[in-house]
């Protein structure tokens, strides 16, 4: 006889032990495993010059792909990021002081791989907004020192809004000024914390308005901006619809367009995998709001075939 107030099986919670599959990826998903001399040598450069790439922080899936091609992505100001964003793999904690030794060590590689366009990036140092530009500053002024010829992309933090450090970055004029807006608004809280969506939005415009101000004398555009979004962390098409068009009015000339894949189970769980057609379909919407260019597919990241868009817009 059951007591009194006691729990019948019916009640119960059952808990379902059997172990779990992982469910598979779709087939456009797969990536090419890293390896390869090249792979390698790139690899061991960046250890020997204590250099951090965004594709290994980050965990890039295109990392085979892109290294044996010789494009890297450097990461500077250190491998600990003062902020703790949802979706992002790069580790997070308490920064070292800025290595200003750095910017010369990355223009160096960048040189010795002889690249065409290199991308730089950096971890978000809230604790030094301005120090933080003058690093990019510097690098920029190396890489035209060390490997002139060389395409600048630079993808930076928005520097909480420190419109002095944008100005500085902007003086040293990158031929592309990145910025990621990442994702919808709903989901700032969540996804990337420290951010904020209309502060991103004014970073883009602003840079575009500095540009103007301080190269007026030169022909055509100022400068190149470009941002890069993700999705599958609980968007809907019609809030990313609206962000595009919110980039649009602020001049943006490239968009990037690539599904999220979770780092891990202590990142924001991913809701759904796009398919091709759905990133065909946010390119093409995407290009009549006026963007020069659109990277759009599930393995794209901003920087992804990054000498390809600066290309395509003919703007760089």
């Amino acid at each position: 006889m059951t007591p009194p107030g006691a729990a019948t099986n019916a009640d119960l919670v059952q808990i379902d032990l059997t172990p779990r599959k992982p469910t598979a990826k779709p087939a456009w998903l797969k990536a090419k495993a890293p390896m390869g001399e090249t792979f390698h040598s790139l690899k061991k450069m960046a250890r020997e010059l204590n250099l951090h790439t965004v594709c290994e922080s980050a965990h890039c899936p295109n990392i085979g792909e892109c290294w044996n091609q010789k494009a890297a992505t450097f990461m500077m100001l250190g491998n600990l990021c003062t902020r703790r964003c949802g979706f992002c793999a790069v580790p997070k904690g308490k920064p070292e002081p800025i290595d200003q030794d750095e910017p010369r060590r990355v223009a160096y590689a960048v040189a010795q791989l002889g690249l065409a366009h290199a991308v730089i990036t950096s971890v978000n140092r809230d604790d030094d907004n301005l120090g933080a530009a003058q690093a990019f500053v510097r690098v920029i002024e190396e890489i035209r020192l060390q490997s002139p010829g060389t395409r600048v992309e630079v993808l930076t933090p928005d520097f909480q809004g420190v419109d002095e450090a944008l100005r500085l970055v902007v003086a040293a004029r990158p031929e592309i000024l990145n910025h990621n807006i990442e994702t919808v608004p709903r989901l700032y809280r969540v996804a990337k914390s420290g951010g904020r969506y209309e502060r991103s939005l004014e970073f883009l415009r602003r840079a575009k308005e500095l540009a103007a101000g301080m190269f007026q004398d030169r022909d055509g555009d100022q400068i190149v901006t470009k941002t890069g979004i993700i999705v599958g962390m609980g968007e809907e098409m019609h809030e990313l619809l609206a962000v595009f068009r919110d980039l649009a009015d602020r001049r943006v000339d490239i968009l990037t367009i690539g599904q999220y894949l979770r780092p891990s189970r202590d990142h924001l769980p991913m809701t759904r995998y796009y398919t091709p057609e759905e990133f065909a379909f946010l390119k093409h919407e995407a290009l009549q709001m006026g963007f020069k260019h659109v990277e759009s597919g599930p393995l794209v990241r901003s920087s992804y075939h990054a000498q390809e868009q600066s290309e395509a817009t003919g703007l760089a």
